[in-house]
């Protein structure tokens, strides 16, 4: 990351006990429901992984069960003592945006709820493709653009015979950052972009979509927090699975 994400990288600094304890171990049904089955499945069966923002290095710990070699990087020093406690991952200090890894090194990235909070997505995106071997994977989660762009939230209409429940859509194509106050006393700032910026951007570095995932959220996340009709066909999450040209 670069100056531009200096503020968020203090956000992270001082939020990332919050991180760990609603994230980690299991904490949270769409982690251990729907990203880390996500990922394991379109990482290749063997190489070396490269987690990129690994946190306090949970992914990489679900990679390396299987059998992968892994780096986590991450820019926030609390987080990366967490994660040097976990066995089979190295770690080391860096930017999404600047590396520390030598070029055509991996065999496959990993930029789980990432991209989304780095301001420079161009840079990042450089960046993976850079360390990427030849026919290497770059796996993005993110919360899904379309149905998480600002202003997006339930609306339960109780005025309207019958009354009607509906996810509505916010302002999706225009590209915004905004600070969401996402749980008691924590505020994160999200950098929201089109789908297609994704895509096209990663294209233009030789990274071509090979898949995307939107999984139905989980049922326990639909039984506790989104009670409503049709939930079920709302997606949280959006998985992009890319292949180095």
């Amino acid at each position: 990351m670069g100056d531009a994400d200096r503020p968020v990288l203090d956000e992270w600094e001082r939020h990332a006990a919050w991180w760990r304890r609603e994230f980690t171990a299991g904490a949270d049904d769409e982690y251990t429901q729907q990203i880390l089955p996500l990922v394991r499945g379109a990482l290749p069966s063997q190489g070396l992984v490269l987690d990129v923002g690994c946190g306090d290095g949970q992914v990489g710990s679900y990679a390396v069960s299987d059998g992968r070699a892994v780096v986590g990087v991450d820019a926030v020093r609390s987080q990366l003592v967490a994660a040097r406690t976990r066995d089979g991952s190295r770690f080391a200090q860096g930017t999404v945006t600047s590396l520390p890894v030598a070029s055509s090194a991996v065999d496959a990235v990993v930029c789980s709820l990432v991209l989304e909070h780095v301001a420079d997505l161009d840079a990042a995106l450089a960046e993976a493709a850079r360390v990427l071997r030849p026919g290497g994977v770059l796996v993005v989660v993110m919360n899904h653009p379309l149905l998480q762009s600002p202003g997006s939230c339930w609306i339960d209409d109780q005025v309207l015979d019958p009354p009607e429940q509906y996810w509505r859509v916010g302002a999706y194509l225009r590209e915004a950052t905004t600070v969401e106050d996402v749980d008691d006393g924590v505020e994160l700032t999200f950098h929201h972009r089109p789908l297609g910026r994704y895509v096209n951007a990663a294209g233009a570095l030789g990274l071509r979509l090979e898949r995307l995932e939107e999984p139905p959220p989980p049922t326990r996340h639909l039984e506790e927090f989104w009670n409503f009709s049709g939930a079920e066909s709302i997606p949280r999450l959006a998985v992009l699975v890319f292949r180095s040209s």
